[in-house]
């Protein structure tokens, strides 16, 4: 991935860990400002963001500019030391958009309009949406670029729109004419000789509207690549509009985890800074590993420090039961972002609103107010951040094992006519790195077209279509002596989702010392299968090995005696999905062969511990108190005492240990 060329979020932070979160102060009359400005130094805010959703409020009809009320906010923020990352509003455009210009609305698979009165209301093909969104920026650089509260741009929020209407297929076409350049080479790649399906003319093509039977894959995997690109095209165009008015100031825009419609691998290469939202549910027990996998593919897009955009100081108000976070955990988690590459801590939202759809999600000052536990909480976070900054701040992590990702692969796998509709490839990604996580090893995540070389152990849970590209650096890989471990259904296709000869790449099949797959036997719920050692969960395969060198095999059943895990020399393949224990300890052992060992030996199973530069992280993730083993002696930054050879936790707390 190349290196960053702009501003770094060290721009923004100047030595601190940014602190705050969305500020909303056209929801409150103006004397609630002062209060909150109050507030927010009491807790050590440091950073707000304002303007995300406030279009109608700037531009209350086409072309009026109502900037009075912003001058004074950042005015405000400005002289009582509160940095500002200054939102572009153009997420939510104002009612009279949609009324006064329909084409600026978006349409669904099945031809229904998306009506203002929600969020996200907004074409990403509409020439009149795009150019009133750069014209709303326009302005807003230019009126306060040069504003001393300004630290960062965030350009719209959580970009997510689909478009399937008129306008969307026109820039579809020019998107695929562009990308084939003639409709014999579409053709060929959407295999459309299936189901007489063949195109004649480009004015024939169409987004993968509701048919009356199974779409064309092919169609569809370009048309989610189609989708990433124009969300792109809108996040550049304003993204260039305020570098040119601000180019020493830093761009962002903020992630959704593991979103399926985005790919981040190239977006985070426009960006500036790179910022993902993040809200695990809290009373998931693997919340911390399911933060620990998104903090650990940020930290990865960005390549070192980065931003945590929003997360809930309590509960949130979109799931179906919303659970206020135990005391403690808000606490927990944020230094579990910090431990693993945050440079910045922020919420949505400052302050919990009153009326609205959102009026039941958290916020840094709950309904509660200055004496509700959540803003007490807060502020002992912002005095933590306070202590520790100077000690972990731009610093960065090193981990010697990868997780390989990609968004095509996983768009070109999630097909209607797939074999298995309960392989969903998200919960997959997170088993493997759950299983690693388990093992106490930090990991990074990697492109599977990316610089492996800098690890000792690569793990690709599963990649159902692989480039030539991709499969010959995984091939180079092995050569150069490193330990790959590949989950089932990898390599199946390629870049089209054309299925290779033998199921399987053949080079990849090489690699394993597989002569055949002979069938694919996904498991139905609550079916197993018996492995030498193991159980096998959601998947396996019938196959024929080259060689005899295999770990596991089947017991019973269709595939008794066949290898459910197959080895040649550094090159593992995983035919199934083993149960969670059985994964951990198979991972755990190959990393063990490859070298890599966790940060600290003997670590009991709910606690986890990372190195962030110098600074060891132990993060206690049980309700029960624990004791864990440091060999030496460390300054433990939150309390101020120092730690000999050993610490004790209690629930839900963390030691910042400084040798």
């Amino acid at each position: 991935m190349p290196e960053q060329t702009g501003p770094a979020l060290s721009d923004a932070t100047r030595g601190r860990l940014l602190f705050g979160g969305d500020y909303n102060p056209e929801q409150w009359p103006e004397e609630t400002w002062h209060e909150d400005v109050r507030l927010m130094k009491a807790a050590r805010v440091n950073s707000v963001t304002l303007g995300v959703f406030s279009w109608s409020t700037l531009e209350p009809e086409p072309g009026a500019r109502e900037f009075d009320r912003l001058d004074r906010l950042m005015d405000l923020m400005h002289e009582n030391g509160i940095g500002v990352v200054l939102a572009t509003p153009t997420s939510s455009p104002p009612p009279w958009m949609g009324r006064l210009h329909p084409d600026t609305l978006p349409v669904t698979e099945d031809g229904r309009t998306e009506w203002w009165g929600g969020r996200q209301h907004f074409s990403h093909s509409s020439a009149t949406y795009r150019r009133y969104a750069a014209a709303i920026t326009e302005d807003l650089a230019a009126r306060y670029g040069g504003h001393p509260a300004l630290t960062m741009w965030h350009i719209n929020n959580e970009y997510c729109t689909y478009d399937y209407g008129d306008q969307a297929a026109a820039a579809f076409r020019r998107w695929l004419r562009e990308r084939y350049g003639t409709l014999d080479a579409l053709n060929e790649a959407w295999g459309t000789a299936f189901w007489s399906q063949g195109y004649d003319t480009w004015d024939g093509i169409l987004p993968p509207r509701l048919p009356h039977y199974l779409r064309n894959p092919g169609q569809v995997l370009d048309f989610r690549r189609f989708t990433s690109d124009m969300l792109l095209e809108c996040y550049t165009a304003e993204r260039d509009i305020v570098r040119r008015h601000t180019p020493h100031t830093p761009v962002t825009s903020n992630f959704m985890p593991l979103w399926f419609g985005q790919d981040a691998w190239r977006w985070a290469e426009e960006e500036d800074v790179v910022s993902v939202d993040l809200y695990p549910d809290p009373r998931d027990p693997l919340g911390a590993q399911n933060g620990a996998l998104v903090q650990d593919m940020t930290r990865s897009q960005a390549r070192g420090p980065w931003m945590l955009m929003e997360q809930a100081a309590g509960p949130v108000n979109w799931r179906g039961v919303n659970h206020p976070k135990p005391r403690g955990l808000n606490r927990l988690w944020s230094l579990q972002a910090v431990a693993r590459g945050a440079d910045a801590v922020c919420y949505f939202q400052w302050r919990q609103s009153r009326q609205g759809a959102e009026k039941f999600h958290s916020g840094m000052v709950s309904h509660a107010g200055e004496e509700g536990r959540t803003y007490q909480e807060v502020k002992r976070l912002g005095a933590d951040l306070e202590r520790i900054a100077p000690e972990v701040t731009g610093r960065h992590l090193t981990a010697n094992v990868a997780v390989l990702h990609d968004w095509h692969a996983w768009w070109a796998g999630a097909q209607d006519g797939r074999l298995s509709g309960r392989v969903e490839y998200p919960n997959v990604l997170r088993a493997w790195h759950r299983a690693l996580w388990q093992a106490h090893l930090t990991t990074d995540f990697a492109h599977p077209e990316h610089d492996l070389t800098p690890y000792s152990l690569v793990v690709v849970p599963q990649l159902y279509a692989l480039t030539d590209t991709a499969t010959d650096n995984l091939l180079a890989y092995v050569r150069q002596g490193g330990t790959l471990v590949c989950g089932f259904q990898t390599g199946v296709a390629d870049q089209d989702d054309r299925v290779r000869p033998g199921g399987m790449d053949v080079r990849l099949r090489e690699l394993f010392g597989i002569r055949t797959l002979h069938e694919w036997w996904p498991l139905d719920e609550g079916e197993t299968v018996t492995c030498e050692g193991f159980g096998g969960t959601l998947w396996s395969e019938e196959i024929e090995p080259a060689d005899p060198d295999h770990t596991a095999c089947y017991k019973g059943g269709e595939l008794d005696g066949m290898p459910a895990v197959l080895r040649k020399g550094r090159a593992w393949y995983v035919s199934t999905l083993p149960e969670p224990e059985a994964l951990r300890d198979l991972l755990a052992s190959i990393a063990a062969g490859a070298g890599v060992r966790p940060v600290l030996d003997d670590l009991p199973g709910q606690v986890e511990a990372v190195r962030r530069g110098e600074v060891l992280f132990v993060l206690n993730h049980g309700r029960e108190p624990v004791t864990v083993e440091v060999p030496g002696t460390h300054r433990d930054l939150l309390s101020g005492t120092d730690v000999t050879d050993r610490v004790t936790l209690g629930r839900y707390e963390a030691a910042v240990l400084r040798p």
